[in-house]
């Protein structure tokens, strides 16, 4: 079932290339560090590879303990890489992956799905700047709502009964509700219009306009789609009580950092981690 358990009160092997090496059925190595304080590490590398593990059936590195699997790089390099199908996947009863960093926590080069709720602080799109690309970067806020709201808008033209009929996308009631409607004429005054009919059957109409005349338009929705209805935002919430005092952003609000939310957690992972380096 084993390729190698090995029990000793010390063993080293130097020269080669490969210290140890083990294949079997259910373990290739298979190292525990005893509960005396003789033992540091269950299992110990160097070389190219401090620990390599390839399996053809389910795991080929597996940890257990405080800290699981800990992956420490030297200079700017890699602490813990994956490559696979999924090349990391994270499952905890309150994280499922957690990440600090000096200047990124997280860095993703490419698409990125999320199922839930997604919150921030702020958010921006940030892009290279159309007029300056090679030198500056242009932010913009996103649009934000206490509604979960989308914003349609256009540029129409009246016939000559100053009118028009908006059409729009044949998805648009089944998405949304509780429209708002806004009109602005371009070009000459246009005091008299107004929005002759409402919503139905996915087009609306505009009058009260003159002939030719060209009219933006705007018409917001509050989404009515399952999921939506399922998951409303909640606008305002209490705190839980072991979050009660302390901030997310604690810094901002004149608080030293050790009253942030989550520092505690942050503070006893880190020595537990220095902990296990130090042995």
């Amino acid at each position: 079932m084993n390729g190698a358990i090995l029990a000793s009160s010390g063993m080293k092997s130097l020269g080669g290339d490969t210290g140890v090496y083990g294949q079997g059925a259910t373990y290739g190595v298979y190292g525990k560090k005893g509960s005396s304080s003789t033992g540091n590490f269950g299992y110990l590398g160097s070389t190219n590879y401090g620990a390599y593990g390839k399996s053809f059936n389910i795991t080929g590195i597996y940890g257990e303990g405080p800290t699981g699997v800990h992956g420490k790089s030297t200079s700017n390099s890699i602490g813990v890489q994956g490559d696979g199908g999924t090349g990391v996947y994270g499952n905890g009863t309150k994280i499922g992956v957690y990440a600090t960093g000096g200047n990124w926590a997280v860095w993703s080069q490419g698409n990125c799905h999320v199922t839930g709720v997604l919150t921030k602080s702020i958010g921006a799109f940030k892009i290279d700047h159309p007029l300056d690309p090679a030198n500056k970067f242009l932010y913009h806020s996103f649009v934000e709502s206490p509604d979960m709201k989308n914003i349609y808008d256009g540029v129409v033209k009246l016939d000559d009964k100053g009118e028009a009929i908006v059409e729009l996308p044949d998805w648009f009631e089944a998405l949304n509700t509780d429209f708002r409607y806004q009109l602005t004429a371009i070009g000459a005054p246009g005091p008299n219009l107004y929005i002759a009919e409402k919503i139905s059957n996915n087009r609306f109409k505009i009058a009260g306009g003159k002939a030719a005349m060209e009219v933006s338009w705007h018409v917001t929705g509050i989404r009515n789609d399952a999921y939506a209805k399922a998951h409303r935002i909640k606008v305002e919430v209490n705190k839980r009580p072991e979050e009660r005092g302390k901030y997310l952003a604690p810094i901002e609000h004149g608080f030293p950092e050790s009253l942030g939310i989550g520092y505690a957690e942050r503070m006893r992972i880190k020595t537990e981690q220095a902990s296990f380096l130090e042995k």
